[in-house]
């Protein structure tokens, strides 16, 4: 199992736009052989000193069976498409793929 941590940097003022399209896809990618969990997070809205806040991201939680599934979700003409129709508002996207130590 390996879990994926995404930060998907958006255009501000554009974070509930990417959210809704993100949102429609859930069902699509939670169907995909290997998916065991991919949720969508935002900031905290709360003030805390000692934390960075990140308003204009959106974090995408994934658990899948292997890198070989992970992969295929990559290429999946739903990721191809919602890609494409989010390219306008996201500014960057940091990956990391962890596993449990």
């Amino acid at each position: 199992m390996i879990t994926v941590i995404a930060e998907i940097k958006v255009r501000p003022g554009r974070r509930d736009a990417v959210m809704e399209k993100i949102t429609a896809l859930l069902p699509s990618v939670l169907e995909e052989k290997g998916c065991h969990r991919y949720e969508p997070y935002i900031d905290f809205n709360g003030q805390i000193p000692w934390r960075k806040t990140v308003p204009d991201s959106i974090f995408m939680l994934e658990d899948w069976e292997s890198l070989a599934h992970l992969e295929a979700h990559q290429q999946a003409p739903h990721m191809d498409k919602h890609r494409e129709n989010i390219k306008a508002d996201v500014l960057d996207v940091v990956i990391h793929i962890i596993e449990k130590a």
